[in-house]
């Protein structure tokens, strides 16, 4: 997937998104497909982008990221981070 590219809000386009939150880690399959049904059609495109680029990063960085343990380079990606581990701190 292309992260600079729109990925829209229709029924095949969150369903490709939910299949890319399938990462074999159980912890972060539940965090990214939360964010989807919960956050991702509500996101400003930026946020969308953000969440399409991060679904691009190695299952073991977005862990670290979840975790604590390594920051996100960019902003975008802190702030996104925050958004789909706050659902889990607040014990969603």
């Amino acid at each position: 997937m292309d992260p600079a590219r729109p990925a829209g809000n229709d029924a095949q386009s969150v369903g490709r998104l939910r299949w890319s939150c399938r990462r074999g880690i159980r912890e972060l399959d539940v965090l990214l497909t939360r964010y989807v049904d919960e956050q991702y059609a509500g996101a400003s495109p930026a946020d969308q982008a953000a969440f399409r680029q991060l679904l691009e990063t190695q299952n073991a960085a977005i862990y670290a990221y979840c975790l604590g343990q390594e920051t996100p380079p960019t902003a975008e990606l802190r702030a996104l981070i925050g958004r789909i581990t706050s659902g889990a701190a607040a014990g969603r």
